[in-house]
Formats: structure tokens, sequence, C-alpha cells
């Protein structure tokens, strides 16, 4: 064979080689971008990860089973907030529906913007764990020395009862934690000077 087939043949492979890097990369990012998504998805359908639900309307029934839920309130040091639940914890009978209100306070000398994420333990509750009123993933803005009350709706599914892993589970505590959120820059509008006019005396 000769140097030219040779090389050639080695472009080919080369460029097939080249594609299907490319094809394997390509894959790649579109998998990561729908990660995000279908990963929300699964835990919200699984209750994964401490997840809780939403609900739109409250539960069908309600059980003797009786449940304390325990609240608590965090906040990253970069958000200027003191952030804590009214009580510390509520008792009722599963499938009855309790509300709880949160309270934010803005402690800096400026407006600032939080948003919080939320997890319930054990995580293997989430998927019983409804809410049909949340502040959680909203994005809040105190004004300097402002407080606020958030409230929370929620119901924890009677169905919980039959699940084996929960029985003897008498506890879950619902915990809040607010990040800080970066406001976009407001543009700068140019300051425009009015034409001189000349005075005639």
């Amino acid at each position: 064979m000769s140097d030219a087939q040779n090389s050639m043949d080695l472009a080919r492979k080369n460029r097939r080689v080249a594609v299907a890097a490319a094809s394997v990369f390509a894959f790649m990012v579109g998998a990561a971008y729908a990660a995000v998504p279908l990963y929300d998805l699964f835990c919200r359908v699984t209750g994964f990860g401490g997840t809780t639900q939403v609900a739109e309307a409250e539960s069908d029934y309600v059980i003797d089973r009786i449940v304390t839920i325990r609240f608590d309130g965090n906040v990253n040091k970069s958000l200027p907030w003191k952030f804590k639940p009214e009580q510390r914890s509520v008792t009722f009978k599963m499938g009855e529906t309790a509300q709880l209100a949160y309270l934010a306070t803005n402690v800096s000398e400026n407006t600032t913007v939080g948003t919080s994420t939320f997890n319930v333990s054990p995580p293997t509750a989430g998927i019983y764990f409804n809410k049909l009123d949340c502040f959680c993933f909203t994005e809040q803005a105190l004004e300097p020395g402002e407080t606020v009350e958030m409230p929370v709706v929620f119901f924890v599914d009677p169905e919980m009862d039959k699940d084996p892993e929960l029985k003897h589970v008498k506890e879950i505590t619902l915990s809040y934690t607010f990040f800080p959120v970066d406001e976009p820059e407001q543009p700068v509008a140019a300051r425009v000077e009015a034409p001189a006019t000349e005075t005639k005396l």
C-alpha cells in the first residue's frame, strides 16, 4: 500500500474519530442541561432528598395517627437577615391542614432580596409532606429594617401510615435556608443637556 493511500486512510479515520467525539460532546452537553429539570422532576415525584410535594387541595381524609412537625430556619451568611419560625413545632393528625408562619427581618441598611430552599427530615417523608401554600423559591425583597410574615400551609398525607419505613416516625423536621439574590444593575439613563437658548434683552 502506498504512502498516499495510507495518508488517506488515516485522514478518514481521524475524521470519524472527530465526528464521534463531537457527537459525544454534544450529547454530554445536552444531558447536562436536561439533568437539572429531570432531577427536579424526579425529586418532586419521589420525594427524594426530602423534597416535599405541592398539593392543590386539602387531604380527602384524616386519620388518628399523630405527627409533630418541627420547624427550622437558616440564613446564608451573605444575606443580612434574621429568619425564624413563629413557633418551633406543631402537632396534629395526619390529613389535617396546618398553618405556620416564619418571620424574616432585614437587619441591614439596604434593600436586599433573598430566596429560600427547603427540605424535610427524614428525607423519605418528603413524598408525604404536602404544601398548599409556601414562600419557597420565590424572591423576597425586604426594605431596611423591614419584617415580613411568610406563611406555610401544609398537611401530611395519611398514606404515610402505610409506609413500613415510616411506621414509627413521630416527628418530621421542615427546614428552610435563605440565600441572597443578586439584583441586576439598573441602567443609568444618559443625562441630556437642554439646548442653550439666546436671551434677548
